[in-house]
């Protein structure tokens, strides 16, 4: 057939075809008929090379000419029709019958949940819930908590370094924060007594993981500043707290403890749910709290007078008491969570049964 006879039988047979179809996989099954691989008009333009050296520009015009008309009348079917049809979207072989897919809904994570928990506690007991900074200097981290270079304390903290973008200053180094006690001179500085303030937040130590110790984990830190507050004002706060958040079942001990930045100081613990408080599992010793019975929850104590000095606080006129804990040690009490590496591996079957 002559080449000249040929596009213009397919021009008559390609534009009415298109023109009465009125359904998008039609539509659809017309491109690939006409523009397609192996379409007619795609074969037309390659059958170009064959035709005489004398006739093959003017057959190539010709051919070009088609495509595009066949592809303009295809947009315009394929406007025509998704503008008549009540949802573009739905074709002839959606059936509308059918139930809708359900929405698989998220849940809170376990230690989300339990931020959240604690926060709404110490909320009811006047508390305002806040925030600080992940990445901190040295002086708020160590040296304005009574803890300078050199201290022994120090060794307890393996800590994360962190390079100053804006340049290094030997005097003014920073890391990832190893607790959240950083935030208690920070809101001192802030504020003027009274001071009742709850801080949860994200730590970092470079250190191994066990059952109940993790790199990175979540801490909470409370700080109250007031005239005339006491140990006995601490220890009915925290089991307040621990009445509120366990039962009344729950054990609590606090014990002496140690930190540079409380004097005096205590540690809270919750008797071990794993094996109940007996230290023993499966014949062996309880690999949660290490056959102790007990699991530490908190440290806590008053302010050193030396911390209220240091952001101007007379500690003749003001008191005032500091606790900080692990989060992730809670979740795990409240969850029966025997290893807090569960909450970090992201397995949903995990998480989402607890």
């Amino acid at each position: 057939m002559d080449w000249r006879a040929e596009t213009q039988a397919l021009r008559e047979q390609a534009l009415p075809e298109i023109a009465t179809d009125d359904h998008l996989l039609a539509l659809d099954e017309r491109r690939v008929r006409w523009l397609g691989r192996n379409g007619l008009i795609t074969k037309l333009l390659r059958s170009i090379v064959s035709a005489p050296d004398a006739e093959r520009r003017e057959f190539g015009a010709a051919a070009n000419a088609l495509k595009a008309e066949v592809e303009a009348a295809l947009e315009h079917q394929i406007a025509k029709v998704k503008a008549a049809a009540p949802d573009s979207r739905l074709t002839e072989q959606d059936d509308l019958t059918l139930p809708g897919r359900p929405v698989r809904l998220g849940r809170m994570h376990p230690i989300s949940r339990t931020i959240r928990e604690i926060s709404r506690i110490f909320l009811s007991m006047g508390f305002e819930a806040v925030e600080g900074p992940e990445i901190e200097w040295d002086y708020y981290n160590f040296e304005a908590l009574n803890i300078p270079k050199g201290h022994p304390a120090r060794d307890k903290f393996n800590t994360l370094w962190a390079s100053n973008p804006l340049g290094d200053d030997p005097s003014r180094p920073m890391l990832f924060r190893t607790h959240t006690s950083p935030m208690q001179i920070r809101i001192m500085e802030q504020r003027k007594p009274p001071i009742r303030v709850i801080v949860p937040g994200r730590c970092y130590r470079f250190e191994a993981t066990d059952a109940t110790h993790e790199s990175v984990f979540f801490q909470y830190e409370g700080l109250a500043i007031d005239e005339k507050l006491s140990m006995a004002d601490l220890k009915g706060v925290l089991y307040s707290f621990a009445r509120q958040l366990f039962g009344g079942e729950r054990k609590v001990r606090f014990r002496p403890d140690y930190f540079p930045f409380t004097e005096p100081s205590a540690e809270i613990a919750f008797d071990c749910f794993v094996c109940d408080g007996s230290g023993q599992k499966d014949g062996g010793r309880c690999p949660t709290c290490w056959g102790s019975g007990w699991i530490e929850a908190a440290g806590c104590g008053m302010v050193h007078p030396d911390a209220l000095r240091r952001v101007g606080y007379d500690p003749d006129k003001y008191q005032g008491f500091a606790f900080g804990g692990g989060v992730d040690r809670l979740a795990g009490l409240l969850t029966g969570t025997p290893d807090i590496r569960l909450f970090h591996q992201n397995d949903l079957r995990y998480l989402e049964s607890v």
